[in-house]
Order: structure tokens, then C-alpha cells, then sequence
């Protein structure tokens, strides 16, 4: 291999040497195996003492995109002389994959383990795209170029990862939400949530998430009060959720679990074991590698189910504990690893509260997608992108490509109080292969904004199955998913974001959905034969038109925007 410009190069791993597999072309440090895994599939594990390194090259030809879960992640093609990705248990998940025209993976590839150091980029010298995996002590690595749909090989280096890491997944954690965050910030109120839950419930919701200013009289929106997470705004706590219990929505409590705020009587407790100072937010963030930290949180957080009976928590910023030079632990610390403190704290959380109640719903947030975490989360929602539809897009096709089995959740969807139906029709078909949570006034909002949103929360309730749970293709990731596909049993859903043709070929499908959020009425519908009776709906669910159409031969179909496109065969 040629030698290349490598600014960010990591610590020396001692000399690197070739290692046969079948079409690749393999360098690694210690000792280390390659075995085939399937037509097109390798896997190399590395050992030694020290760190050990993978590193592998494929030539760069009809390459169109980069693909990570990560915010901000798929696209450009990264230089080889980039800054490597570091993940671990708290931050990113080790896998990512090299895209090319047809949608195909050139190169898709999974550690195994959560926490090492990758790098990937065109090397400049050849044209090749270089991929290496850097880890302590022993390092497995599977490699697909098999070439299919980059979705699906996504897809099985996720399964991959599944074995002994299965969670339980409450029903809940996949239906539609209101969040309090972006609709009242820091100012909630029994009566504030309670109305907001009550409106939600008749507009398709069954779940109510509760964000920060509940546990402080602050509104200044700093992080110099957790800690204590006494609930300051929400007294009466247990009759208030037993109101909202009574509306038949369940109830997720948001805590910022690293942060001990400076202005809290839990600093003075064990603010002495900080891993980080975070000043600028009024905090420090806590040392899980400490019991006593583990157990003091752990009990904060479990009170919310055992005694004012919350359906679970928004576990938010586990990422902060994301510390690659981490100060060394003090003689109370029972770990040396602070992914370990973190996976014992998350998994001691789990227990308290499934142990009260087994359908305990934890939302976790991007970045924190590692597979690691699975076993201890039952939601992971987009990271913050306010007002952002295509963003959100992004996001949540970028986690869902990689999270296995645990459901995905939008940003919460905001709007101007004057956005037209059609606009927040788009907003919700921006996200319709994840779980829509929904953060504006209701009270607010008017009667053609309502009917956009009941209608589409209806169609996301309906066809949970084939949208959350089915096969997921998204299309063309170099730019930002004009269109994605998702099939289960005899349904496939389409939501069309740019004036691109709809595929209705196929035999697989008895009922064809198409969301249409572009500008563009006109869908064009290719392929496909016979007669399948058509059903047009505007943004608010009005029926435009009905009637027989002869697939392959009635091209054009007028869909307004926000509408959505039924199609049924017998």
C-alpha cells in the first residue's frame, strides 16, 4: 500500500502486515485471522497486547456518498488525512459505509465491539478508499462488498450485533408523542401538561414526554439546579399523573443524568466525584465509575416509576460522558473504565424501573446509538434539529438504518403558529418511518392545523408494521433521501420528497402508499400492470379523488402536497 498524508494519525500499533481475504486488500497489526462470512461478507479479528489496527482499501469507482449514523454524518466523501471517529459505549456506534451510484455499498463495514477508533477517506496518491479499525487488546471486524442495496447490508451488520442484546420494546415506545420542549421550554405546570395531554389524545397521541424545568423554578434554561430533581413545578406529583393516567396517555419524565448543577444540594453530596467540569452549563458531570454516584442516580431517577408512577424516562446527554482522557479513578472507584461505570449505571436504571413496571419506556438521543446500549433503552430519538424537515429526515433514516431493533423518534415537530396544513403535512412525512413526537401548542393551533395533524398521526397508527418495522430503502443518500421506500406484508409505503417517479412495479404489494411532501403534484407512477382502485387525500385527509386506475398506462396521478396516495389491488 502506498504510503499517504496523515495528520491525525493515531499512536504507533506497531508494524503493519498483509493478511489474504478473499478481494481485499488487508493490512493488521498482532496476530489476526480473516474467514469468509458469506458471499461477499469478511470478518478479521485482530490480538496483541497493545492496540491492534485493521486497515483495508477498495478502489474508489462510482462512489457517491459516505454513510454514518452520526448528526451531520452521511454525505461528502471524507479525505484519508481526516480526523478519525473515536465511539464508544456513550458516543457513535462503529459502523459506516462507502455508497455508489445505484445505491449499492461499495464497502460496508461493523466493529463489534463499540469502542474504537475508525478512520475512512479517499487516499489522494491512488484514488482508493481507505478504511482501518483501531482497538485495545482484540478487535473483530466484518466487511460487506458484496455490492446490494446499502440498506440492507446496513441492515445485517445491525443483525450482527442483535445476539445478547435484546431488549424488551413496550408498545408504547412506538406510538406517536407530545413533547413539552419546544411548545413551553422550561414552563411547565400540572394544568399546562395536562392540557396539552388531553388535546393530544384526540388527535392520535398516547404519550406525553415532560422536559426539563419540572424539577427547578429557574427558567433561565441552565443546568446549575439538577441533581436533586425534587419536582419544584409539578407538585401533587403522583395525582397529577394519575390525571394524565386517566386520559389514557402514558407519561416519560426527562432528567439530564450526567449533570450535578453547582446550585444543588446533590453537588455538596458527590459533586467531589466530577469527570468533567462543565462550567458553562453550571455543572459538573458525575463519574459513574464511583458506586456511590451510580447508586445516588439511580435512585433519583427510579423515583419517578416506583413513586409517582411515571411510564418511563428521557435519559437525556449520556454522550457527556464520553471522555477519552478521563482523569483516573480515585481508590472508591470500583471500575477503571468509564464505559463500564456508564453500562453499569444505564443497566441498574433498567432493572429499578422495569422491576416496577415491565412496559418502563427510556428514550436515549443521537449521538449515544451504540448497539451497547440496546439492552438498555427502548427509544432513541433524532438529536435536536428545530424546524429543520429535512434535517429531521436525515436523522432519523441515518439512526434507523442502524438501530436494530429499538424504535426511532423524530425531533420534536415544531411550526410557526401560521404554518399552512400542507407544510405541517410535510413535516410529519419528513419523519414517517419513525415515531412522531409533536411540540407545539394544540390549544393553538386551528381547525384545518388539527385535521393535518390527526390525519397523518392516523395513517402513522395504522400502518405501524410496515413503516417502523419494515424493509427500509432509502434512496440516493448523497442527497439527503429524496425518496425512501419501506415494504412489510402486502403493503410498501412510499413518501416522495422530490419530484421523482414512484415505482408501482411489483407483486409483493396489495396496498401502495405514496406521501407526497414535494411542491410537485404530479406523481408519476412507473411500471406495475392491471387495475388498482386509487384513492387521492389532501394534507387534512379530504378525499380529492377516487377511482380505477390501469397501472402502467395512467403515468400521472395529481397528489397535492402533504397528501397522500392510496392505492389497493384485489
Amino acid at each position: 500500500m502506498t504510503d499517504i498524508w496523515e495528520p491525525h494519525a493515531p499512536a504507533a500499533v506497531g508494524d503493519l502486515r498483509p493478511l489474504h481475504a478473499e478481494g481485499l486488500d488487508l493490512r493488521v497489526s498482532g496476530a489476526a485471522t480473516a474467514r469468509a462470512a458469506g458471499d461477499g461478507l469478511v470478518e478479521v479479528t485482530a490480538a496483541g497486547d497493545g492496540d491492534v489496527r485493521i486497515e483495508w482499501r477498495v478502489p474508489c469507482v462510482d462512489a457517491t456518498a459516505f454513510w454514518t449514523p452520526e448528526p451531520r454524518g452521511t454525505g461528502r466523501l471524507p479525505a484519508a488525512w481526516s480526523a478519525p471517529r473515536r465511539t464508544g459505549l456513550a458516543g457513535g456506534a462503529p459502523i459506516a459505509a462507502l455508497v455508489g451510484t445505484g445505491d449499492v455499498a461499495i464497502c460496508a463495514f461493523a466493529a463489534e465491539r463499540p469502542d474504537v477508533l475508525a478512520g475512512a477517506g479517499v487516499v489522494e496518491e491512488t484514488g482508493d478508499f481507505r478504511f482501518w479499525a483501531q482497538a485495545a487488546g482484540r478487535l473483530t471486524v466484518r466487511i460487506d462488498t458484496s455490492r446490494r442495496h446499502y440498506a440492507a447490508c446496513l441492515a445485517d451488520l445491525a443483525a450482527w450485533w442483535r445476539t445478547g442484546r435484546e431488549a424488551h420494546i413496550p408498545e408504547a415506545a412506538r406510538r406517536p408523542a407530545y413533547s413539552t420542549w419546544y411548545s413551553m421550554h422550561q414552563d411547565v405546570s400540572p394544568k399546562a401538561v395536562e392540557t396539552q395531554a388531553a388535546l393530544g389524545k384526540e388527535l392520535g397521541m398516547d404519550v406525553v414526554i415532560v422536559d426539563d424545568g419540572w424539577m427547578t423554578a429557574d427558567r433561565t434554561r441552565g443546568y446549575a439546579h439538577c441533581g436533586d430533581w425534587e419536582p419544584v413545578s409539578l407538585p401533587d406529583t403522583a395525582a397529577h399523573v394519575r390525571r394524565v393516567h386517566d386520559l389514557g396517555m402514558r407519561y416519560v419524565l426527562w432528567y439530564a443524568l450526567p449533570f450535578i448543577g453547582r446550585d444543588s444540594a446533590a453537588f455538596e453530596r458527590i459533586g467531589r466525584f466530577a469527570l468533567a467540569d462543565a462550567a458553562h452549563m453550571g455543572a459538573i458531570v458525575a463519574d459513574p465509575r464511583y458506586p456511590e454516584v451510580r447508586e445516588f442516580l439511580t435512585g433519583k431517577l427510579a423515583r419517578a416509576v416506583e413513586e409517582w408512577g411515571m411510564d418511563g424516562l428521557k435519559v437525556d446527554f449520556v454522550d457527556w460522558f464520553a471522555h477519552p482522557e478521563a482523569p483516573a479513578a480515585g481508590p472508591e472507584a470500583d471500575c477503571e473504565s468509564v464505559d463500564e461505570g456508564v453500562e453499569r449505571l444505564l443497566a441498574g436504571i433498567r432493572r429499578r424501573i422495569t422491576a416496577a413496571d415491565p412496559e418502563a419506556m427510556i428514550e436515549h438521543r443521537q449521538p449515544y446509538v451504540s448497539p451497547g446500549l440496546w439492552p438498555y433503552v427502548t427509544m432513541i430519538r433524532a438529536t435536536d434539529c428545530p424546524l429543520s424537515p429535512h434535517e429531521n429526515r436525515q436523522r432519523t433514516i441515518d439512526v434507523r438504518l442502524a438501530a436494530g431493533p429499538v424504535p426511532v423518534h423524530s425531533d420534536m415537530l415544531m411550526w410557526h403558529p401560521a404554518e399552512p396544513p400542507e407544510q405541517i403535512a410535510c413535516h410529519l412525512i419528513n419523519v414517517l418511518f419513525a415515531v412522531p413526537q409533536i411540540s407545539v401548542d394544540l390549544a393553538a393551533q386551528r381547525p384545518e392545523q388539527r385535521e393535518a395533524i390527526a390525519f397523518w398521526l392516523g395513517v402513522f397508527r395504522e400502518h405501524t408494521g410496515t413503516l417502523q418495522l419494515g424493509d427500509l430503502r432509502p434512496a440516493r443518500p448523497d442527497l439527503g433521501y429524496p425518496m425512501v421506500t419501506a415494504t412489510g406484508g402486502a403493503t410498501a409505503a412510499v413518501a416522495r420528497y422530490a419530484a421523482l417517479p414512484v415505482d408501482a412495479s411489483g407483486e409483493h404489494w396489495r396496498t401502495l402508499l405514496v406521501a407526497n411532501a414535494d411542491a410537485d403534484p404530479d406523481v408519476r407512477l412507473t411500471g406495475g400492470s392491471g387495475t388498482a382502485e386509487a384513492t387521492v387525500q389532501d394534507a387534512r385527509g379530504r378525499i380529492v379523488r377516487q377511482g380505477a386506475v390501469e397501472l402502467g398506462r395512467d403515468g400521472v396521478i395529481p397528489v397535492p402536497r402533504g397528501g397522500l396516495l392510496t392505492l389497493r389491488r384485489p
